[in-house]
């Protein structure tokens, strides 16, 4: 019962690298793809629509071959990247049109009702649109033939915080209308990915270092908060990584690693990357 599967993806573009990419994204969950700038995220989104080709790995969406069953299979998924990539000049209306020829489920109704629910004004050009606009246009797009996969690249980016609590009560209300939905969503925003996923897949310089459930993923790390003395307390293969900070020092451990006598305080998704990314062992 999955929506996704990655079976040991390898591709190379320019000077970058895949590399052996195993990912499996269950029905009815939604999966926050996180990971720096240049880390890969695009580059698979755009590998898993065939986009780029691979030289290695299988990938299936929603039971189908990514490139042998390319056209069934986009039948059933929804794609928001970070902008809106129809003609300028379009409005809402020739969007209808694009999407009533492309698929075949494509319920005109839902979609004006959605772009209402969004307050997107139906007259405007997408040029005369400011960016929070785009995005819930594009969202209303993507979500307008009831996808059974949503695939989405940083569409909270750059938008106020109040039409980014719009776009994730939407996410949720999508998933809770059809328990075979999912949803892989990559973004930088790990405070988004806090509020609704249910997993989180780290890759980092083409690798995926960790996917693992959310909630076992900040249980299984702590944040220590101390002196060096007290740091040194603990067992080297417990540190993930440390800092110096202006009231002492600060370690991203392994929790089941270290004595409960220490307190340890429940680190962020974005603390987990960054210590991963870019703090060091002293």
């Amino acid at each position: 019962m999955t929506a996704l599967q990655i079976q040991d993806l390898y591709l190379t573009r320019d000077e970058f690298a895949l590399v052996n990419i195993n990912l499996v994204l269950p029905k009815g969950t939604i999966m926050g793809l996180i990971g720096e700038n240049g880390a890969g995220k695009t580059t698979l989104l755009k590998a898993i629509l065939n986009l780029i080709p691979l030289q290695d790995g299988t990938i299936t969406l929603v039971g189908h071959d990514h490139k042998n069953e390319e056209v069934a299979a986009k039948q059933h998924i929804g794609i928001v990247f970070d902008d809106l990539f129809f003609p300028p000049y379009y409005k809402p209306k020739h969007i209808e049109g694009v999407l009533q020829r492309t698929f075949s489920t494509f319920d005109k109704y839902y979609f004006y009702g959605l772009l209402e629910q969004l307050k997107v004004p139906t007259h405007k050009k997408i040029t005369q649109l400011s960016r929070g606009m785009r995005m819930k246009l594009a969202l209303a797009s993507a979500l307008a033939h009831r996808p059974t996969l949503l695939l989405l690249d940083e569409p909270t980016s750059g938008l106020d915080p109040i039409i980014r609590d719009e776009v994730l009560t939407l996410l949720v209300t999508y998933m809770d209308e059809d328990a075979e939905r999912s949803i892989l969503f990559s973004s930088h925003i790990t405070s988004d990915l806090e509020k609704i996923a249910d997993t989180i897949t780290f890759l980092h310089k083409g690798n995926i270092h960790f996917s693992t459930a959310k909630d076992e993923l900040q249980y299984q790390y702590g944040l220590f908060q101390g002196d060096e003395e007290t740091l040194n307390m603990l067992p080297p293969y417990a540190i993930v990584g440390t800092r110096k900070t202006a009231v002492g020092i600060e370690a991203l451990v392994k929790r089941e690693e270290v004595n409960e006598v220490f307190h340890l305080a429940q680190p962020t998704i974005e603390e987990i990357m960054l210590y991963f990314v870019k703090v060091e062992r002293l």
